[in-house]
């Protein structure tokens, strides 16, 4: 082949990666769009405090020394869409955060509705606010759980059942 030839052949795949990057990004803004702008949260009730023989460990990070855990008998999947659970984080120095959290597939947002005290009873959240989930490390859990257990691309699992199963063998979500 001509050095020609190899230009052409170079612009054309560059071309390529454009339109393969453009479509990719207007895809990934599609998944995460508002899929039904009249969507209401259905009422909240707050769980017990966690179980011990309940928790159930999940990988975050191999960074992390965190231990990150989910209370099973928590787990609910709303007819909203939202999947609630109980998030248990144990640090290596004994530090020990409780919430009560919703992942929402539809929209990729996350919120956190109360904080776990150590007598059992839970503080309501200030921030009444669903946020995207991102890669940063605040909810960096919240976003294993939706990708690797919770959601299936867009739709939440289709029962608690399903959630469970995947917690327990590490399963990921089909076409994941």
């Amino acid at each position: 082949m001509g050095n020609r030839s190899l230009y052409s052949m170079e612009r054309l795949l560059w071309g390529a990666l454009v339109v393969c990057a453009f479509h990719s990004g207007v895809l990934h803004a599609q998944l995460f769009s508002e899929p039904d702008p009249n969507w209401r949260e259905e009422e909240l009730s707050m769980p017990p405090p966690p179980s011990e023989r309940a928790l159930r460990e999940f990988e975050v990070s191999r960074a992390s020394s965190n231990q990150f855990l989910v209370d099973e008998s928590s787990l609910t999947v709303g007819d909203d869409g939202v999947v609630r659970y109980v998030l248990v984080v144990r640090t290596q120095g004994g530090a020990q955060n409780v919430s009560f959290e919703g992942v929402r597939c539809a929209t990729a947002e996350h919120r956190i509705y109360a904080f776990g005290r150590p007598d059992g009873k839970w503080v309501s959240s200030r921030r009444e606010d669903w946020e995207r989930i991102g890669g940063g490390n605040f909810n960096r859990p919240s976003a294993a759980l939706a990708k690797d257990y919770f959601c299936d691309g867009r739709s939440p699992p289709r029962n608690r059942d399903v959630v469970i199963r995947r917690l327990r063998e590490g399963l990921k979500p089909v076409g994941q």
